[in-house]
């Protein structure tokens, strides 16, 4: 079996609300969140804006500390770092991809002052003919070529695919086991998404690192990832095989989502999925099943009790009391 390099056991996580109004209450950003990630496998996470794929991502990079629940990177436990060589071992370990190309960038520093640090940070390289060599090979390695020419540049210099470009240089610069990608195309154009696409995949397969891609977009974690997890409000709906999900997806927000997505061949004979009622408060979360206020399928019990992950086979997981 592929070696397991991160897994999260029933991960939490709860921001305390601030101010009189609001004491002892706080947002439900993620509830009982668990999966696994194999060493050299992409997981796609996917789901609606507020659904807890960044606070997740947030979660497993150290950023923030779960509420309960345990997060394993190989195998061993993560906790707060007590020291600052803990701190960098778990940076280096893990690094994210951001949404945004610009605001990620330090806009007062060149692109060499931008890739240099993960060099010298982790004692990868010494400054010198060594460092020029690496940033150089970093940057011809996400297409920026001559680099030469990139590294005396600042951000505002650069395109927005050639920022994000930067973005994912600096990223593999640090040589990590797990890659936090949040929504690393959907600030570029359409024209360019599929070249960066296609780029991190060449870098997956010649780094052998996994991926944990979240998006909204269901052809585009199609196309990234062979596994699949579908959140909302805050709570897994569905995970399994990219394939199995999509093709025979289980949950009616699956279902839902799939509906709403592009896709022309399917034309007038694809399924219509009805859906009414308000997006439940994160503050004061429904009992039982996070969708049943707009699901079109509820029934009285989705309402008493939270429905376990169900086992549909071949690692095909849904939570919900159809199955």
């Amino acid at each position: 079996m592929s070696e397991t390099i991160l897994e999260l056991r029933g991960v939490s996580k709860r921001f305390p609300l601030r101010g009189f109004a609001s004491f002892g209450k706080s947002v439900h950003a993620m509830d009982d969140v668990g999966f696994a990630l194999a060493r050299g496998e992409s997981l796609a996470l996917v789901g609606e804006s507020g659904s807890g794929k960044t606070t997740t991502a947030s979660v497993i990079a150290g950023l923030h500390e779960p509420t309960s629940g345990t997060i394993f990177l190989g195998g061993v436990p993560a906790r707060p770092p007590r020291s600052r060589a803990e701190s960098l071992a778990r940076k280096k370990k893990v690094q994210m991809i951001f949404q945004d190309p610009f605001g990620s960038l330090n806009p007062t520093h060149t692109i060499r002052s931008i890739l240099d640090r993960p060099f010298l940070i982790h004692g990868l390289a010494r400054r010198g003919p060594e460092l020029e060599r690496k940033l150089e090979a970093c940057l011809e390695q996400v297409g920026l070529s001559p680099a030469a020419e990139y590294l005396r540049r600042f951000p505002h210099e650069l395109s927005g695919g050639q920022r994000q470009r930067v973005n994912i240089a600096r990223t593999f610069a640090a040589e990590p086991e797990i890659v936090l990608a949040d929504e690393p195309t959907s600030m570029l154009d359409v024209s360019i998404r599929m070249g960066v696409m296609n780029m991190m995949l060449d870098l997956k397969e010649a780094r052998g690192v996994s991926y944990l891609y979240i998006t909204h977009d269901l052809a585009g974690a199609r196309y990234m990832c062979s596994r699949l997890a579908v959140m909302y409000a805050g709570m897994i709906m569905e995970i399994g095989p990219t394939e199995a999900v999509i093709s025979k997806a289980s949950h009616p927000y699956v279902r839902l989502l799939k509906a709403a997505s592009p896709a022309p061949e399917a034309g007038a004979a694809r399924e219509k999925i009805g859906s009414s009622g308000e997006i439940p408060s994160l503050i004061d979360p429904p009992a039982g099943c996070r969708f049943h206020t707009r699901c079109p399928y509820a029934k009285s019990e989705c309402s008493a009790s939270v429905p376990a992950l169900r086992d549909l086979g071949g690692g095909h997981l849904v939570r919900c009391v159809l199955y």
